[in-house]
């Protein structure tokens, strides 16, 4: 019997933006995406010096309503999401029975019955199925409204002043300069709804926003435009990438995975001590001989990437899940999953292509804006 054609990769609402910017495309979750404009370190450096542009629409949106939906989050969440007040967001996960981790996510709660989780975009169908199976018992109703927003992400530390200087973003809830980190303000655009979040993944300040499909391109113009004067250029995958792991920040499908409890990427902290009575409790179990992760930094060039062996004397101790030469502190840093005595070692190396590397074990971020 053939094989099923390969289904093609669903594009975002500004691909024709994309295009004429002269952006690469790449693959990723499923979806045609920019990987970079120009040079992936230019904008990666803008980002840290101005501010960059993304494209980040791949991203699920979904709605929860309902009288009860507090006490569904909480069963159906790792984290006690009830407890955030309207106008703030949190980090959470959803986990699977045995506490590995279905994805990581940001819930922002809209009313006192309503939340907007946003799971990463390769997740998104797992996660509103999982969501819907854990709604049975509770007065609360799950939709996935992920075709209905287009997502941008403005960030670098001329963020705000480029989005205050924005045409026809209006009628804030909150004044950009009040905005604290992990909350959202109400706004509008060309007369349409916006939802403008702080939440962001690069290390940087800066501000998500949600719009309407409908406005997607007209939002994405006039960013570029108020933002022209400030350095600001589109940014695509790759500056993404190099600035998360900077920061510091997990990327499920590399330091993130139904293998892995929070507790082993070093976010057991996202479930409070005494919670109980949600999917995934197990992960508050103990996994003895488990691997956590660590940050590694080398000197040279030549940087460790994804899968590249960790060694300790003659034998492998673990393995790298993201590595790359920082373009902002300009040597190699990585993120690694490694037996748990080998997690503050002095004695690591890469096996970079058969070249060992000496590897030091370095707190999580390797880069701060508070630090710089």
């Amino acid at each position: 019997m053939p094989s099923p054609p390969p289904v093609p990769p669903r594009e975002t609402p500004l691909a024709a933006e994309h295009e004429a910017a002269g952006a690469v495309f790449t693959d990723f979750g499923g979806w045609r995406m920019p990987v970079r404009y120009s040079s992936h370190l230019n904008e990666h450096r803008a980002v840290r010096e101005a501010a960059g542009l993304f494209d980040i629409s791949h991203m699920g949106e979904i709605r929860v309503t309902g009288p009860g939906v507090g006490a569904f989050l909480d069963h159906a969440l790792a984290g006690r999401i009830s407890s955030v007040a309207v106008g703030r967001a949190k980090y959470s996960m959803i986990l699977a029975d045995d506490g590995g981790i279905i994805d990581d996510l940001v819930s922002y709660r809209i009313r006192d019955d309503e939340f907007l989780v946003v799971p990463n975009a390769a997740n998104r169908d797992a996660v509103v199925d999982a969501l819907a199976e854990r709604a049975d018992g509770f007065d609360v109703l799950v939709n996935d409204v992920g075709d209905d927003y287009a997502l941008l992400a403005l960030q670098g530390p001329a963020a705000r002043r480029i989005l205050a200087a924005a045409d026809g973003v209006a009628d804030l809830g909150v004044p950009l300069d009040e905005l604290r980190g992990y909350a959202w303000s109400d706004a509008s655009f060309a007369g349409s709804p916006l939802l403008i979040g702080r939440t962001g993944y690069t290390g940087e300040d800066g501000f998500e926003l949600y719009v309407p499909v409908a406005h997607a391109s007209a939002l994405w113009r006039e960013l570029l435009a108020a933002g022209a004067p400030h350095g600001l250029i589109p940014a695509g995958l790759a500056a993404r990438d190099t600035l998360r792991l900077e920061a510091g920040m997990p990327l499920y499908g590399h330091e993130l995975s139904r293998d892995i409890s929070p507790a082993q990427a070093g976010l057991g902290r996202i479930i409070p001590a005494d919670k109980t009575g949600f999917v995934g409790e197990a992960a508050k179990l103990p996994r003895p001989g488990a691997r956590v992760l660590v940050g590694l930094t080398s000197e040279g060039r030549r940087a460790g990437r994804e899968g590249y062996p960790v060694l300790r004397g003659e034998s492998v101790v673990g393995a790298v899940t993201s590595g790359a030469l920082s373009p902002t502190l300009g040597y190699p840093v990585a993120m690694a999953y490694v037996d748990p005595e080998a997690a503050d070692a002095d004695d690591l190396a890469i096996d970079v292509r058969g070249t060992r590397i000496a590897a030091t074990v370095t707190p999580l971020p390797f880069y701060s804006r508070s630090a710089s």
